[in-house]
């Protein structure tokens, strides 16, 4: 390959910046946005360079090669039709959903795509979860899910959000015994789930169940350097399991902050190369093989274009680049909850999920989603949210590694996302 052409992606951004201003791209979420969710003349000039998909790699033991680029459909997909088209063009063909995203419309959105394009079903390898934690909630899930997305099977079905690997035990194994049933029936073809917390935990417990076939994981510059984390990935490589990871750009729950001079020199450096930073966060995580591919919020077509450009250059990330990053989470690292909820949450009196709430915050501070982060804040208990606010935390605060001011948060949390 030419150095032209390994240099797509170089190519492709400065289109897009030039088209929507390279300050608007920096400032936005999981990757780049614009002010249009239409394609315009610089996302539809990414597809010039024929031939070129987004590449692929083997996820786990299941034989299936998956896009190292998933799309991430926690948006209205019901009025984003054209945005499924031109990720599949693109070569995006994993669809990550859920029974609960948008109240139904994404499951229903990507529905809409296959019963108009039904030929294409088999072209993608489709995901979706549920809350469910007995066999017969997880059955309706299931059974409403592919009556939305009009399908008759689910690649790869997912547990919503587990917080300890050993739960997938409980109940006599239930969750073993459901998933194989599903599989023999011909609904699902993989089973997993998706965890937000306690992650180590939760992948070196999933490794001994020899049940599960893929896991979504927060998984992210700030992460995936700890030995903790390190094991994990590895012994669920061993174990044959394909990974996942989501929140990819380590955004934080705090609102205010200066900015580092590190982040100065960060954005400087990728942007010499051709690159954002954001670009450069998922080059990060493809570094490791371990890794089958990156879920993606891309609900925009300049997001999916930057992602796709990202994922097509052949750029390596220099050790500079990697200490850099390295460097950038060390020094900001009070603002972003790595997820250890078992540490903070088992030094308060009353019980509060700490991590869940760090969570919404980043929806609404890290990635600007209001929204998001005030719908998830309302499942809460209203005891919970009515608490939140008067619970001393400071031994809490005592215990956490990132040294977050978990209470100022907790009170930041009670006040803008009520």
């Amino acid at each position: 390959m030419s150095a032209e052409k390994e240099n797509l992606s170089r190519r492709d951004f400065f289109k897009i910046a030039g088209a929507v201003g390279v300050g608007s791209l920096l400032g936005q979420t999981e990757a780049l946005t614009a002010a249009t969710s239409k394609p315009n003349q610089a996302a539809t000039a990414a597809t010039k360079p024929a031939g070129n998909v987004v590449p692929t790699r083997p996820f786990g033991k299941t034989g299936v090669k998956v896009p190292i680029l998933a799309l991430g459909g926690i948006f209205d997909i019901t009025s984003n039709q054209l945005l499924l088209k031109q990720a599949l063009k693109w070569g995006v063909s994993y669809w990550d959903t859920a029974n609960s995203y948008v109240k139904g419309k994404s499951e229903e959105g990507m529905g809409m795509y296959f019963a108009k394009y039904p030929d294409q079903r088999k072209d993608v390898f489709l995901v979706t979860k549920t809350g469910g934690r007995d066999a017969a909630k997880m059955t309706r899930h299931l059974d409403l899910s592919l009556e939305r997305l009009k399908t008759d099977y689910i690649d790869l079905y997912f547990l919503h959000g587990v917080r300890n690997a050993a739960d997938l035990k409980r109940d006599g194994g239930q969750f073993k015994a459901w998933a194989e049933k599903a599989k023999s029936q011909g609904k699902i073809r993989f089973f997993g789930f998706s965890t937000h917390r306690n992650m180590p935990e939760c992948l070196l417990g999933a490794s001994k169940l020899g049940f599960i076939d893929g896991i979504m994981l927060r998984y992210n510059f700030r992460l995936m350097h700890t030995d903790q984390m390190k094991g994990a990935v590895e012994a669920c490589a061993k174990a044959g399991i394909g990974l996942t990871a989501m929140k990819t750009q380590g955004r934080r729950s705090r609102r205010r902050g200066a900015e580092t001079e590190t982040k100065a020199k960060l954005v400087e450096r990728f942007l010499e190369k051709g690159f954002t930073s954001q670009q450069a966060s998922l080059k990060a995580v493809w570094e490791n093989p371990d890794v089958a591919s990156v879920c993606s919020a891309m609900y925009k077509f300049d997001v999916l274009a930057a992602n796709v450009a990202a994922a097509l250059n052949k750029t390596k990330l220099a050790a500079a680049d990697k200490r850099l990053l390295e460097q950038y989470a060390r020094e900001t690292c009070s603002g972003y909850c790595a997820g250890c909820a078992g540490i903070c949450e088992s030094a308060i009196s009353r019980a509060v999920p700490v991590a869940d709430v760090m969570r919404y915050l980043m929806y609404h501070n890290g990635y600007g989603d209001r929204d998001m982060g005030r719908a998830s804040f309302a499942q809460l208990p209203a005891a919970v949210r009515r608490r939140l606010a008067k619970i001393d935390y400071s031994a809490a605060e005592r215990r956490c590694p990132q040294h977050m001011p978990i209470g100022e948060l907790m009170r930041e949390a009670a006040e803008v996302l009520a």
